[in-house]
């Protein structure tokens, strides 16, 4: 039970790193300082008060970066395969008793896997803003996105099976809003649209 435990709580860090990297990594330092979650071995170091520093500092940063309209788009490509790494290495973090090859696929997968897709639909939302309304609207974008993280990290250390309900029910809505576009614009084509 405790792994399933440690397996939904890394899933939903790993979504709010698709949101924002940092804001999950610090969320999962001050976790595990306070004693909230167990960091697996090898993982001591997110718990460590340099850690503290290091994420809050990255996080003031990257939440400061994301209100600079165009800017926002420049990080958005940077983000995009580093939020897969971070949310394959928050999930590693707090699976402990899993045997490597294992926790290592599931966090990969599923870790890396979610982070991917929730980074890739705010990054082509935040184009879309960007393109309608010059950027102007991207500030506002830039609110919901920290909002999302910040709301999902917590849940995901407090309240894991309420996050991953939600985590889950987003992907899933992604999944479908994505395969819906794909199928409409195939039928489009192949009748000549």
């Amino acid at each position: 039970m405790e792994t399933m435990f440690a397996v939904i709580t890394g899933i939903g860090l790993s979504a709010a790193c698709g949101f924002r990297i940092f804001v999950p990594l610090l969320a999962l330092n001050l976790a595990s300082l306070y004693g909230y979650l167990n960091l697996a071995p090898g993982f001591d170091w997110i718990g460590g008060y340099y850690a503290t520093v290091a994420f809050a500092s990255a996080t003031l940063l990257e939440i400061i970066a994301y209100y600079i309209p165009w800017v926002d788009n420049v990080l958005d490509s940077i983000a995009s395969p580093v939020s897969i790494f971070a949310g394959t290495i928050v999930t590693a973090s707090v699976i402990t008793d899993l045997p490597p090859s294992v926790k290592w696929t599931l966090a990969i997968i599923a870790g890396g896997g979610i982070a991917g897709i929730i980074q890739g639909t705010t990054a082509a939302l935040r184009a879309k803003s960007s393109l309608f309304t010059g950027g102007m609207g991207n500030p506002l974008f830039a609110t919901f996105e920290l909002a999302g993280s910040v709301m999902i990290a917590v849940l995901a250390v407090l309240i894991p099976i309420v996050c991953f309900i939600l985590v889950a029910s987003l992907a899933v809505f992604v999944l479908y809003k994505v395969g819906h576009s794909l199928v409409k614009s195939r039928t489009g084509d192949s009748y000549g649209m």
